[in-house]
């Protein structure tokens, strides 16, 4: 499948501010299964600094703004070329080994519920124990959106039964590290139907399969990701892989406005 996508975050601030510092996570890699034919992040409409990888393997833009400004425009997209591995995510060259996603972090520390839902999948293997985790979480967790906020820990999203994908995203891998099963936190885009609009870029999850490697599952969808799925970055929950981190100097007061597009293109004969 040909994707486009545009993802578009506008910053604006009541006061000027003075100084901003952020880190932009808004390049997707090609691997097997994903291939990305043109891609641009800009800033302020220009090219943002300094191109880096980050300790996860992703590809990560320093970017800074020394200088007063009452508004950032931050502009990244492209066009991916996608095929349905059954999630499987293989080819990518990742920096940190899979023991690294066993790690517990603020927004994935399991609780008793969280243990006791991880307890109760049982499969022939590990991949069926994951499934049976995927629909486990899901028919626990409700979808719906502002029930909660970027901050918001898995154990408070599973006590409430309410979420988003940032949520049943986190759910997953706190249940998947219970059972010793490394699992890390996803950023991407997703084709939803014709009009392709959203607010926001989707999330989902990866656990590492011996014998397979890293597998995505995609909680809020039920489903592994398919070839309409962009993946972006990975870490250890949503902090660590938030699309745009940073901080300010000045302007107490701001608005944020995120516009994602991501739609289907027609593919050509020629290859």
């Amino acid at each position: 499948m040909l994707i486009s996508v545009r993802h578009i975050t506008r910053y604006r601030y009541a006061e000027p501010v003075s100084y901003t510092i952020q880190i932009l996570r808004l390049t997707p890699l090609s691997f097997m299964g994903q291939r990305v034919l043109d891609w641009q992040v800009r800033a302020g409409g220009a090219s943002p600094g300094l191109q880096f990888r980050d300790g996860f393997g992703n590809t990560a833009h320093l970017l800074t703004v020394n200088g007063r400004h009452e508004e950032l425009v931050i502009e990244a997209g492209g066009t991916v070329e996608t095929q349905d591995c059954n999630g499987v995510v293989s080819g990518l060259n990742n920096s940190a080994p899979p023991r690294v996603f066993l790690r517990e972090t603020a927004q994935t520390k399991p609780d008793g519920a969280i243990r006791a839902l991880a307890e109760s999948v049982h499969g022939k293997d590990t991949l069926d124990q994951l499934h049976a985790l995927l629909g486990a979480v899901r028919d626990r967790v409700e979808y719906v959106a502002g029930a909660t906020d970027m901050h918001t820990s898995a154990a408070e999203a599973l006590a409430d039964g309410k979420g988003v994908c940032q949520d049943h995203a986190h759910i997953f891998i706190a249940a998947a590290r219970t059972l010793a099963i490394p699992a890390r936190y996803v950023t991407g885009y997703l084709v939803l139907g014709e009009q392709g609009t959203s607010e926001a870029h989707h999330a989902w999850a990866e656990t590492w399969v011996e014998g397979l490697g890293w597998v995505g599952f995609d909680v809020a969808n039920r489903v592994c990701p398919t070839d309409r799925y962009v993946r972006l970055a990975a870490g250890l929950d949503a902090g660590y892989a938030a699309p745009i981190i940073g901080s300010r100097r000045g302007g107490e007061t701001e608005t944020l406005d995120v516009s994602v597009t991501v739609q289907q293109q027609q593919q050509t004969a020629q290859q």
